[in-house]
C-alpha cells in the first residue's frame, strides 16, 4: 500500500520493448536505498515490482494490460517519474489509501496559474466520475491529490508551490498524459450496496 506521498522525482534511464511487455530501468537515488528483488515501487502511481538493482537504479517489468491501462507507454529515456515506496506498517498516513492499481489515464486540459499555486484541469473517463467528489481524493501520477472541481468529465486539482517543484505535475503540459486512481473505498461501497440490492430484491 502506498499513501500517494512522492519521495522522489526520478528518471527513466533505459527502455527495453520486449513485445507484448516493456522493461524500464529508473534511477531514484532514494526508493533504492535497501532496495531488493521483489519489492514494490509506485511509478508514477503504478506498483511495479524490483527485477534487479545496481547503485541508484532498479529495472521493473510493464506487461501490455499495465501499458495498456496506464501512461507509461509514453515513457521514454529521460522522462521524469513520481517514486514512492510502500508504505511501513506504522507509519504515519500522509495522503490516502493508495493500492498503484491504476483505473484509467487521463490528459492535462488546462493549467491556470495564481500568486502562490496552480489550478490544473484534467480529463476523467466516464466510467470513473462517479467515483470522484469534491473535496474527495484522488491519485494523479501516483499524488494524493483533493479534488477541487468535480466535473461529468473533468475534475481539477490545485498544487502548492512544493508539489509544483517536486513531482511531474510541475512539468506537464496539455495534451499530456496522467495515470489516475480513485478512491478504493468508494468502489468497495459501490460494490457492497449493489449486493445488498440484489439480495433484498
Amino acid at each position: 500500500m502506498f499513501t500517494g506521498i512522492v519521495e522522489e522525482l526520478g528518471e527513466v534511464t533505459a527502455v527495453e520493448n520486449l513485445g507484448d511487455a516493456s522493461r524500464f530501468r529508473l534511477r531514484g537515488p532514494v526508493v533504492t536505498e535497501g532496495a531488493r528483488h521483489g519489492d514494490s515501487i509506485a511509478v508514477n502511481g503504478v506498483c511495479l515490482t524490483v527485477v534487479d538493482h545496481e547503485g541508484d537504479e532498479f529495472t521493473a517489468d510493464v506487461m501490455a494490460e499495465t501499458l495498456k491501462r496506464s501512461s507509461l507507454g509514453a515513457l521514454a529515456v529521460g522522462s521524469r517519474v513520481n517514486l514512492e515506496r510502500p508504505t511501513a506498517v506504522g507509519a504515519r498516513l500522509g495522503g490516502h489509501i493508495v493500492q498503484g492499481h491504476v483505473d484509467g489515464s487521463g490528459e492535462v486540459l488546462a493549467r491556470t496559474p495564481s500568486e502562490h499555486w496552480e489550478i490544473v484541469k484534467i480529463s476523467l473517463p466516464a466510467a470513473l466520475s462517479r467515483y470522484v467528489v469534491e473535496k474527495g481524493s484522488i491519485t494523479v501520477d501516483g499524488i494524493s491529490l483533493t479534488v477541487v472541481e468535480a466535473g461529468p468529465d473533468f475534475f481539477t486539482v490545485s498544487l502548492i508551490p512544493t508539489t509544483l517543484a517536486l513531482t511531474t505535475l510541475g512539468h506537464k503540459q496539455p495534451g499530456d498524459p496522467v495515470n489516475l486512481e480513485v478512491d478504493v473505498i468508494a468502489k468497495y461501497v459501490e460494490r457492497l450496496l449493489a449486493a445488498g440490492q440484489e439480495a433484498g430484491a
